[in-house]
């Protein structure tokens, strides 16, 4: 497994990791249970920010710019549904 694999499953159980303590937020019974799943969430986004910027940075997670007349599109049709 080369470094590049290794970050992208890093990312990929992070966001998951992110998926997870958000709904355990969402979900939570008690204030104190809520603060805990809010501030490992936190802790997770932080991570999962650092490892994107070390792929990015090495050219290993390029995001793609969308064409401005798809992003129109798309404003268009949630602003007629709302």
């Amino acid at each position: 497994m080369n470094d590049k694999e290794i970050m992208e499953n890093l990312l990929m159980t992070t966001k998951g990791v992110c998926d997870l303590y958000l709904h355990g937020s969402i979900e939570s019974s008690t204030p104190a249970v809520h603060q805990a799943f809010h501030s490992a969430l936190n802790e997770a986004l932080c991570m999962q920010s650092d490892i994107y910027a070390q792929m990015s940075g090495r050219g290993w997670y390029a995001a793609q710019q969308e064409q401005p007349q798809r992003i129109q599109q798309v404003r268009q049709k949630y602003a007629a549904q709302g």
